[in-house]
């Protein structure tokens, strides 16, 4: 299976993966190796659900940041694959157990897991690959690293209840905001990195570099992602729009737009996102709300400002491929919005 990342249509003088997809490249078909042989099962609806999310692309980052954070580390070792293996199935559970905890009903641009077999077929599996992460941990034999990881998960699934508590919650604040995607999305970020110094055996100072970095590049990733959903320049690129919007989440343009808003928008994003009353126009509605109130930027701006901790955490080790490309991953993520 084949890594797949978006790297058309990038701009002439706009940062890339192409870096570090290139270094990373040969561990990665390890990677796909082992995801392809530890989501095999007696059971087939295992195998055959856990293929079709695996199938439907993605960036493949986390894992990447693994590979690439060890080898700068100067990791000579084989663990180093399968912890980033560990990352990828970890993720890929998430997304299992997020559609049906957001009911969604499409991901990546495909039907969604839970639409095809169920809520819970695809809670199951999703837990029979959280399963296969930690047995993968166990046989790399490093205790740091199964620490961080462990304890990522547990604070993924504290932002998945966190999620579901402010879920639909016009008055959420930007912190709330801000703790929810620093728990689901930039704690397996932090951890993929991290755990590159860890199996390293690298001093505590480079592990906490890298902690930094890839918790302060997940919420700069996610952020981007908030704002493209209400972004009208993805609109006339084609590309889907409004998936957080049909599905009521808060998400920081929103939040922004319904402090900023007067009473009536208020009372429109309240019957939008918390009543669930969607007309055919609303999302047309609350776009032009994220643009009058600069909602869009401001989440950008937030989005350059984690992206440059996080350029500014990788200061302490030496210049080499890895940290170019690694460095390059930031620009990369904050970019997308352009």
């Amino acid at each position: 299976m084949g890594v797949v990342v978006p790297l058309s249509g990038t701009r002439e003088g706009q940062a890339s993966l192409e870096p570090l997809l290139t270094l990373v490249n040969d561990d990665m078909a390890s990677v796909n190796r082992i995801i392809l042989d530890k989501a095999r099962s007696d059971v087939d609806l295992i195998p055959e659900l856990a293929r079709h999310l695996i199938d439907s692309g993605g960036k493949r980052l986390r894992p990447m940041l693994t590979i690439a954070a060890a080898h700068m580390c100067g990791y000579r070792g084989e663990g180093h694959v399968k912890l980033a293996a560990a990352v990828e199935f970890m993720h890929t559970a998430t997304l299992l157990h997020d559609d049906v905890v957001d009911e969604s009903d499409l991901r990546r641009g495909k039907t969604a897991a839970r639409i095809l077999w169920g809520n819970e077929a695809s809670v199951l599996v999703g837990d029979f690959l959280l399963g296969q992460a930690f047995k993968m941990m166990v046989e790399v034999g490093s205790m740091g690293a199964l620490r961080i990881l462990s304890d990522a998960a547990a604070v993924i699934a504290e932002g998945e209840v966190m999620q579901l508590v402010a879920s639909n919650n016009t008055a959420t604040t930007e912190d709330e905001y801000l703790s929810v995607i620093g728990a689901k999305t930039a704690a397996l970020f932090s951890a993929a990195a991290e755990v590159g110094a860890v199996v390293a055996e690298r001093p505590n100072s480079e592990q906490a570099a890298l902690r930094s970095y890839g918790r302060n590049l997940g919420v700069a990733f996610q952020l981007v992602d908030d704002a493209l959903d209400y972004s009208g320049e993805q609109a006339k690129l084609g590309k889907s729009i409004g998936d957080d919007f049909r599905e009521g989440k808060i998400t920081l343009p929103v939040v922004l737009s319904y402090r900023r808003g007067t009473d009536d928008e208020r009372a429109f994003w309240r019957r939008t996102l918390q009543e669930g009353e969607i007309g055919d126009d609303d999302l047309e509605k609350a776009i032009a709300l994220t643009e009058r109130h600069r909602a869009i930027e401001d989440t950008i701006d937030r989005a350059r400002h984690y992206g440059a901790i996080a350029h500014d955490a990788l200061a302490i080790f030496p210049d080499c491929e890895q940290k170019s490309a690694l460095l390059d991953a930031v620009r990369f993520c904050v970019d997308r919005a352009h």
